[in-house]
C-alpha cells in the first residue's frame, strides 16, 4: 500500500482510468456566508483498484464522495467517469449514469425492514425494469457470492449487522457497477464482521474488475486498500 497524493493514480498501462477528478472544489452558502469544503482535489482511480479516503471529521470526505457518486456537482473543476465528463451532463443523464455505473454501500445499511434479503437486493433491478424471474435469479446469485445463500428469505431484523451489510453490498453490486463507493462500511460492525466486509469488497473488486473507494476512519480498513488518499482540510494528499 502506498500513500496517495494529488498525482495520477495506479491505472493499468495502456488503459484510461475509470475516474479522474481534476481541480474539484465545492463550496456552499449558508446564511449569506460562503463555506469552502473542497479545494483543488485531483486524483485518478483505475479499474479493479481499491482506494481508501481518510481524514478527520469535517475534512470533506462525505462531500467528495457525493461528488464522485454523482449525487452532487462540484463548484468548479472536472470529473470524468468512464470516459464521460459528468460536469457537462444534465440531471437525467447523470441519474442514468449513476444508476448503471455506481453502487453505494453505507454505514447504516438502509435495508427495507419488511422485505427479505432477496427482495432487498432486487430493489435496484426493479427500478431498472428487470423482469421478476431474472431479478430473483440475479439477487440469489449475488447473495450466494457474499456467502448468504442460507439467508435468502430472512428479513433484516433476523440478520446480524455483518449479514445486513453483506446484503447491502450485494444490493450495491446488483447492476454490476464499474465503481463501488463505500462510506464507513464497517463503522457499525465488530472486528470480525469488519474483516469479512473488507474481504468481500476486495474480492468483488478482483472478480468484477470494479473500482472500490472506501471512506473510513479505521486504519485497519485503510491499510488493506491498494492506495490511500488523505483529505486534509478539503485538499487531497
Amino acid at each position: 500500500m502506498a500513500v496517495g497524493a494529488a498525482a495520477p493514480a495506479l491505472s493499468r498501462p495502456g488503459t484510461a482510468p475509470l475516474l479522474r477528478a481534476e481541480g474539484i472544489t465545492r463550496h456552499f452558502t449558508v446564511s449569506g456566508t460562503r463555506i469552502d469544503v473542497l479545494h483543488d482535489c485531483t486524483f485518478e482511480v483505475g479499474r479493479g483498484e481499491v482506494v481508501a479516503i481518510v481524514g478527520q471529521s469535517g475534512s470533506g470526505k462525505s462531500t467528495l464522495l457525493n461528488v464522485l457518486g454523482l449525487l452532487d456537482r462540484p463548484s468548479s473543476g472536472t470529473y470524468d467517469f468512464d470516459g464521460v465528463d459528468t460536469t457537462r451532463l444534465r440531471e437525467g443523464a447523470r441519474s442514468r449514469l449513476r444508476g448503471e455505473g455506481i453502487g453505494f454501500v453505507f454505514q447504516q445499511f438502509h435495508l427495507l425492514e419488511r422485505r427479505t434479503a432477496l427482495a432487498n437486493v432486487g430493489v435496484p433491478l426493479v427500478l431498472a425494469g428487470v423482469p421478476a424471474l431474472r431479478r430473483r435469479a440475479r439477487a440469489r446469485e449475488l447473495l450466494e457470492s457474499v456467502g448468504l445463500e442460507h439467508r435468502l428469505h430472512s428479513r433484516p431484523h433476523q440478520l446480524s449487522g455483518g449479514e445486513q451489510q453483506r446484503v447491502a453490498l450485494a444490493r450495491a453490486l446488483s447492476r454490476d457497477p464499474a465503481l463501488v463507493l463505500a462510506d464507513e462500511p464497517t463503522g457499525a460492525l465488530d472486528a470480525a464482521s469488519s474483516t469479512m466486509i473488507m474481504d468481500q469488497l476486495l474480492e468483488q473488486a478482483r472478480v468484477r474488475d470494479a473500482a472500490v473507494i472506501v471512506v473510513t476512519h479505521d486504519p485497519k480498513v485503510a491499510e488493506r486498500a491498494d492506495r490511500v488518499i488523505q483529505l486534509v482540510e478539503g485538499r487531497t494528499r
